[in-house]
């Protein structure tokens, strides 16, 4: 197995550790999806944030994502699908529409 310095060298540029740390950072993006697409496993993902991030930063992140059911497919309430709040707006014809 390498190790994310050497997978960083032969794949990872600048802009996708951007979007990596991006990915992680949001709530709803899966470390799956990490996977799936930049072929980071979470360990690696983690590791990757510890090095991109100041220490306090990565604390506050660490500290956000533990134990968070929508950070793992197996743990998320919705299977299909996207999750849409229910108080979020509809759009039409390109304006929100007024309650």
């Amino acid at each position: 197995m390498r190790s994310i310095v050497s997978i960083e060298k032969d794949q990872l540029s600048v802009v996708d550790i951007d979007r990596i740390v991006e990915m992680a950072w949001e709530d709803r993006t899966p470390f799956d999806a990490i996977e799936y697409q930049y072929n980071l496993k979470e360990q690696e993902v983690i590791e990757l944030m510890r090095r991109e991030l100041k220490s306090k930063s990565f604390k506050l992140w660490r500290k956000r994502v533990q134990g968070r059911s929508t950070k793992h497919m197996k743990k998320r309430i919705f299977a299909e699908g996207r999750f849409k709040c229910s108080r979020q707006r509809s759009i039409s014809r390109n304006k929100i529409t007024k309650r």
